[in-house]
């Protein structure tokens, strides 16, 4: 996959500015992607190589990605995020009902994460440690959170956190659905879970639904995958 090339004799003074951080962020995260396969190791020996590949001196990697391989996994995510979010905008998915939005943003983000699967899975066997559950939680909860607001979600209240809760649930389970049963199967989950999501209120009564526990919940799920590559 191409990317660009960069100057990195660019003095670097305390910070760098954004836009050069995004440009290197990008350019490491098309390079791992070169780079990975499906038993590769997510790691910082994969940071490192794919920063020389970029162009990168050790100390601007350093300041572009100072948590290596988590931030790497973090970019990944957030690659996919946007991908689904600018399918979902050219599939006019915008005037959709509200169910069939969520529905089809799960799906279009499990899509866009395939179109990566090596980095996928490596990147899930990274995260499925216990000592990364925190981060992964928060990337889960960051893509249930933009197809919400892609949904017109606009609630403030204990019902803002409620449905990412569960829509992080979702999101994560028909992943690992996807990675270890294949992408009929997922859809099958999928469509058995997708009601739960529109009835988050009355299962938040019933089973008192805590938002912090759901999305340990989520992570659980991927923590548990042990597939082997395909």
């Amino acid at each position: 996959m191409p990317h660009e090339t960069h100057d990195d004799s660019e003095p670097v003074k305390g910070h760098a500015e954004p836009d050069w951080t995004a440009r290197q962020e990008e350019a490491v995260l098309l390079a791992a992607l070169n780079l990975v396969e499906a038993e590769s190791r997510w790691d910082d020996t994969l940071v490192r190589r794919a920063g020389e590949k970029a162009g990168l001196s050790p100390a601007a990697l350093d300041l572009v990605l100072p948590n290596g391989a988590r931030d790497l996994a973090a970019l990944l995510s957030r690659r996919h995020d946007r991908k689904a979010l600018t399918r979902l905008e050219a599939e006019g998915a915008s005037a959709l009902k509200v169910r069939d939005k969520i529905r089809r943003g799960v799906a279009a983000r499990v899509e866009a994460a395939f179109e990566d699967e090596a980095a996928v899975r490596a990147a899930t066997r990274f995260l499925s440690h216990p000592s990364h559950a925190g981060l992964a939680g928060r990337l889960v909860w960051e893509s249930a959170d933009a197809l919400w607001r892609f949904a017109g979600d606009q609630a403030a209240d204990f019902n803002h956190y409620s449905k990412r809760a569960i829509l992080s649930t979702v999101l994560a389970t028909t992943l690992a659905r996807r990675l270890s049963h294949g992408a009929e199967a997922a859809e099958r989950h999928l469509d058995f879970r997708i009601d739960g999501v529109m009835r988050f209120e009355k299962l938040k009564a019933r089973l008192q639904i805590d938002p912090v526990r759901m999305a340990e919940r989520a992570v659980e799920h991927l923590a548990r995958l042990r597939y082997p590559a395909r």
